[in-house]
């Protein structure tokens, strides 16, 4: 018998490469069963909606965020360095398709479809990781190393739409190399001197 924990990881890990392939509605826990081995009643006695299993999804997707950013921030101290790893990463992921777009990001272009809960995590992902970027700006803007036309807010909103963007680009192509193509010049643009 599986254990109950690798059970519920298996579950949101399936669910989670399910939504990246068909959305919030492109999948059933008919579809979850037969990827995990498990039948529905399982996947219903650790998550009793539909609605509770992508919330609980998108709340671990953003606490694996966030404890990547605070390992990756005592690894490389300067934003310009923590902008460059950030792109870099997804290149990579959207690069070997371990993961070719951010949860949220599809979630969030289906928002107004979703149900409550889960619209409710999404939108605090987005929050937190503006947040976090407008930290990354406001920090290389007061040492010398981003140079910034906006504020660090506006700035942080346009990176992450970009990055958002060429991940969908990429997607739309076919081209894992058009993410590259996008936000290379974003950084290095942040980068040059005035």
């Amino acid at each position: 018998m599986k254990n109950i924990t690798n059970t519920s990881d298996d579950i949101l890990n399936c669910a989670r490469s399910l939504i990246i392939t068909g959305g919030y509605n492109g999948f059933s826990y008919a579809d979850i069963a037969a990827v995990v081995g498990i039948r529905k009643a399982s996947i219903h006695h650790h998550f009793p909606s539909k609605a509770e299993l992508v919330r609980t999804l998108v709340a671990r997707y953003r606490e694996e965020a966030e404890a990547g950013m605070q390992a990756l921030e005592l690894q490389v101290p300067d934003p310009l360095g923590l902008l460059r790893l950030y792109t870099g990463y997804w290149e990579a992921c959207i690069a070997d398709a371990s993961a070719p777009l951010c949860v949220c990001a599809l979630l969030a272009s289906q928002l107004p479809a979703l149900p409550e809960e889960v619209a409710l995590e999404v939108q605090a992902h987005f929050r937190w990781l503006s947040a976090w970027l407008t930290s990354v700006m406001e920090r290389g803007s007061q040492n010398g190393q981003l140079h910034l036309t906006g504020s660090p807010h506006a700035e942080a909103e346009a990176f992450m739409a970009t990055v958002h963007g060429a991940m969908l680009s990429a997607r739309a192509y076919g081209e894992a190399q058009i993410f590259g193509l996008v936000t290379g010049p974003l950084v290095e643009r942040l980068a040059l001197p005035l």
